[in-house]
């Protein structure tokens, strides 16, 4: 009987430690799961691939861990200045009203010399080249033929000047400046072909007076082909003004496309007061072009070496060196980081003007992890209203402009056309802040990221971003390219200038100061060496002419490559 009733009691007790045992080992798994979201991955270069759970919790480092742990806050954070505006905006404003010396067109245009351009590229490249295009015009005294926009490069869209743009409103607003018409006129009745050429890229007057002018006045009719960029960028002052009317003021979208730009801007208003615009870029073939690596491994190597193959005239790149030195775009993750750093919370709404992204939603997934609220012309708009344009990639990218234009923060990952447009546009106006990052500074800062703690994150990226967010007196006049640095067009509000030194002496607080130390801090703002992919079409003709070959296998042009090749000029800079 003893023997038994032992049994039982074992039996009992093995059975009330089953679930103890249960319960413990649960506990683990959970303790196990909880530690590996604590302890940072591997920081290396290949952090693009790698998918980060981010979590809302505070920074800090775990107690007793000497290890920093990166984690991001919910919140932006605690700053001294505002983050939707820019400081000292009120005193500058957009001035590019013409000099008592700047003659009527109707003065100095004879008749019977017409000049025609064909632009290059997609609609901010095209955008370019008919702003330069008022200019030589106006610098021959021809009267100017309603540019034709190209409809064989990559973008393929057959869109005509007028179905883009509002052509009587452009020909009316310059008709003081320069003589417009919308077709060349017949010929003895007959249909005038124009003589063709071309001119090297930064074309200035004397170049404009010596290689055009005794051509046109032989010919009476001059085209000048793949025409972007071929205007210098120092001019006179007048001239650089007559820039800022063609492209603030004259070159007004067609009013569908207006109309549905402000519908769009509309919905991203309507739930929130402030948006950021991100206009990213990070397309196979403008990453397979830059010679960047980003971390894919093999399958990167393989999948953009293919796309690379495309281009003949491509030399063998250095994807490290090409990252250290701030040339490649910053990955969606990267973007995340650097604005949640610059202050913006989770719940910033966020509107993404991008054409398809390399890794697809695998990409996409850190960037919206740390902004949740992520919409794109497609999710805030139906299907039925996008038709219309849907097949019109000028079209389409137009709308994205507006909404673009119209953010209250507008962030680029790429120095493209578009972003060069839109950073000279909200300049003038008002300095609406256009975050540009300092590349260079933040790739190793990304890199070493997991070695630090957030607040130590954010601070050097507040740091490095100093004189990269589009504030007034930020890039030394001059630099870089004139449509991204309207310098000439920018002027001082004197009077309310005038007014803010009476308020602060009447107080008490003495005159007041508008900082100038961005402008010691845009130093290390290399605008003159971003990256820019050469035309080779151009260096070949330019090296014909000098006598000696100007392609660098380092400078990268973003703005052009030869047409005769893939054609995507224009893809790899809109």
């Amino acid at each position: 009987m003893a023997l038994p009733r032992r049994r039982h009691q074992h039996h009992n007790r093995t059975r009330c430690l089953i679930p103890a045992i249960s319960a413990v080992s649960a506990a683990l798994v959970l303790l196990f799961f909880c530690f590996s979201f604590l302890v940072p991955s591997p920081g290396d270069s290949d952090h693009f691939h790698h998918t980060r759970h981010y979590s809302s919790v505070n920074d800090g480092v775990g107690e007793g861990n000497e290890v920093p742990v990166f984690r991001v806050p919910m919140s932006g954070g605690v700053y001294d200045r505002d983050i939707w505006t820019s400081k000292n905006a009120q005193f500058y404003y957009g001035c590019s009203n013409s000099s008592s010396k700047f003659a009527k067109a109707e003065d100095v245009t004879p008749p019977n010399r017409y000049l025609a351009i064909a632009t290059s590229g997609g609609l901010n490249q095209q955008r370019t080249g008919i702003t330069d295009a008022v200019v030589a015009a106006r610098m021959l005294n021809a009267t100017l033929i309603v540019p034709i926009l190209d409809k064989k490069s990559f973008w393929k869209d057959n869109s005509n000047f007028s179905e883009i743009f509002n052509v009587d409103w452009f020909i009316s607003y310059l008709a003081k400046d320069v003589e417009i018409i919308k077709d060349l006129p017949r010929r003895r009745g007959r249909i005038w072909a124009p003589y063709t050429m071309r001119v090297p890229r930064k074309c200035n007057d004397k170049c404009y007076t010596s290689r055009v002018l005794p051509v046109l006045l032989k010919k009476r009719a001059v085209m000048l082909t793949k025409f972007d960029y071929r205007l210098a960028n120092k001019l006179e002052t007048d001239l650089q003004k007559l820039r800022c009317r063609v492209n603030y003021h004259a070159l007004k979208f067609t009013d569908p496309i207006l109309e549905m730009g402000a519908k769009l801007v509309q919905r991203m208003r309507m739930s929130t007061k402030h948006y950021i615009a991100l206009h990213l870029r990070f397309e196979p073939d403008m990453l397979a072009f830059s010679g960047c690596y980003y971390g894919g491994g093999e399958k990167e190597r393989r999948e953009l070496g293919k796309i690379r193959k495309r281009w003949k005239t491509l030399h063998i790149s250095n994807p490290d060196r090409g990252r250290r030195q701030g040339r490649c775009p910053l990955t969606p993750e990267e973007v995340g980081l650097m604005l949640r750093a610059l202050g913006y919370s989770r719940d910033t709404h966020i509107y993404a003007a991008s054409g398809e992204v390399y890794g697809g939603e695998e990409t996409l997934a850190p960037l919206k992890a740390l902004f949740p609220n992520f919409y794109s012309k497609d999710t805030i708009s139906r299907k039925q209203e996008l038709e219309p344009f849907s097949a019109f990639s000028s079209r389409m990218a137009a709308l994205d402009f507006i909404v673009c234009d119209e953010s209250d923060v507008f962030v680029t990952n790429n120095n493209g056309n578009m972003a060069k447009i839109l950073a000279g546009r909200r300049r003038y106006f008002g300095h609406k802040p256009t975050i540009r990052p300092n590349a260079k500074k933040l790739y190793r800062l990304f890199l070493n990221r997991d070695n630090m703690t957030w607040g130590e994150f954010a601070s050097k990226v507040r740091k490095f971003q100093r004189g990269f967010l589009g504030e007034p007196k930020e890039v030394r006049p001059g630099r870089g390219e004139f449509h991204e640095n309207p310098s000439t067009c920018i002027c001082e509000d004197s009077e309310a200038i005038e007014k803010m030194d009476i308020g602060l002496l009447k107080r008490g607080k003495g005159n007041i100061t508008i900082k100038k130390d961005t402008d010691i801090t845009s130093g290390s703002q290399n605008m003159d060496d971003d990256l820019e992919w050469s035309d080779p079409e151009d260096d070949e003709d330019l090296s014909k002419e000098q006598g000696k070959v100007l392609y660098n296998q380092t400078s990268l042009d973003y703005d052009a490559l030869m047409s005769e090749e893939p054609e995507l000029d224009e893809l790899l800079s809109d």
